[in-house]
């Protein structure tokens, strides 16, 4: 049974999209691949359907990340059948919560940058919706860096499974 993560930001075709991209390939490279399963959605269904944003998926692609990607918006019957639950920011996290049907889901409800070290106590990855190309590298520099944390709690849970 595979271990599956989900990124959740507000729309699904920047932030999510983005780290659903690196965190695959990072699996991916780890040999994790048939073991874990990674996706992502948004707090809201705006963009349901819709592709990620043209300046998210040239940045993915400029790193040598897959940019294709389709948006949905998460749903709370997802909970029973994802192991984690990735919220780009503090927003995100407290919507995921209040949607939890339980206490052990809301649990499973974790920052991003929580697994960034560095990344001190703003946890937050800025939306760079409204902004230039600045704000999406940025994001994937932000992204980038808690995948390897994040990598590593992953790799922890997956081979306390098989034990």
């Amino acid at each position: 049974m595979s271990y599956r993560v989900c990124f959740v930001c507000t729309g699904n075709i920047c932030r999510s999209p983005m780290a659903e991209s690196v965190f695959r390939a990072r699996v991916r490279d780890a040999g994790l691949g048939d073991l874990v399963q990674v996706d992502s959605a948004g707090t809201g269904g705006w963009h349901e359907g819709d592709g990620a944003d043209p300046r998210t998926v040239a940045v993915l692609e400029e790193a040598g990340y897959d940019g294709a990607h389709t948006a949905r918006q998460f749903q709370p019957s997802w909970f029973s059948r994802i192991d984690l639950v990735i919220a780009l920011d503090s927003g995100h996290l407290r919507a995921l919560r209040r949607l939890a049907p339980t206490q052990e889901d809301a649990a499973k409800v974790r920052l991003l940058r929580s697994y960034d070290a560095a990344a001190g106590d703003d946890l937050d990855v800025p939306d760079p919706y409204y902004g230039d190309l600045d704000g999406f590298e940025e994001c994937l520099e932000m992204v980038e860096a808690a995948s390897e944390g994040l990598l590593a709690a992953v790799r922890e849970q997956v081979e306390g499974r098989a034990a």
